[in-house]
């Protein structure tokens, strides 16, 4: 599906083809946790064909935008939730005109290899299934990942059993490693983590109707200053991001 960020003139599309750039740029790129495999790869083929670097920094959607409300330098902005890029846009540090929704994700329950399918319906005993292990989540107060776990667990009538047995980490990424580790025998990840770590299976999938959609927003920054900033934006966008996202496990929306 070929899209193009209503955002971006065509001719700064453009920019992101050219294979020898009058002019290397840095692009600073403040990214979810979850996006680290996919936009590694954009990133890569962006600074191959372009000649630009681009440098990210993953973490929680909460602390990268609280750092960039604090004043952090980057150029663009990837949150996995509408709620932290409603806060840095809130603060005036968003370019006008170049938010849009970019991806979609699901949310699962992972396990070890040898774990067996969880049926995630309403009355679903997982402090059981826990026994004296713990489930490994994001944040719940304030990462997305965590946000929307402990929202699907408990529109299942789960969470409030399981809560005293939940291992928060500070990033999706970090609960994801708890259980491909074995310190904890289930997690709570996005379908995209799942994808990208072969130490974990996905033993269930929460119905999207139990959580808020996931969506992952983007948008300049008021600090950038260079073509490089829109073009790789707007490369993210393009045919082949698209295939590189699609094959981790996200939605690309229209």
């Amino acid at each position: 599906m070929n899209r193009t960020a209503p955002l971006i003139s065509a001719w700064v599309v453009g920019l992101a083809l050219t294979p020898t750039p009058s002019r290397a740029e840095e692009v600073v790129v403040f990214a979810a946790a979850s996006l680290k495999t996919a936009l590694d790869a954009v990133a890569a083929e962006f600074e191959a064909t372009t000649g630009h670097t681009v440098t990210v920094s993953y973490a929680g959607s909460n602390q990268l935008a609280m750092q960039i409300i604090a004043g952090a330098p980057a150029d663009i902005f990837l949150s996995a939730a509408v709620n932290w890029m409603d806060e840095v846009e809130g603060a005036g540090l968003t370019a006008p005109g170049t938010r849009a929704d970019l991806f979609g994700n699901t949310l699962v329950l992972v396990g070890g290899p040898d774990a067996g399918p969880v049926d995630l319906v309403p009355g679903v005993d997982l402090a059981g299934l826990l026994g004296d292990g713990k489930l490994a989540m994001a944040l719940v107060d304030s990462v997305p990942a965590g946000q929307y776990g402990k929202a699907a667990l408990d529109t299942l009538g789960a969470w409030e059993a399981v809560a005293p047995e939940v291992a928060q980490a500070d990033n999706v990424r970090a609960a994801l490693a708890f259980v491909a580790l074995g310190e904890a025998p289930y997690g709570i990840v996005y379908g995209s983590d799942a994808v990208a770590e072969p130490g974990v299976q996905v033993v269930g999938t929460f119905p999207a109707d139990n959580h808020p959609p996931i969506v992952y927003p983007g948008a300049l920054l008021t600090g950038a200053a260079d073509a490089a900033d829109s073009a790789f934006l707007a490369a993210l966008t393009e045919n082949a991001a698209d295939a590189v996202f699609a094959a981790q496990g996200f939605v690309v929306l229209p």
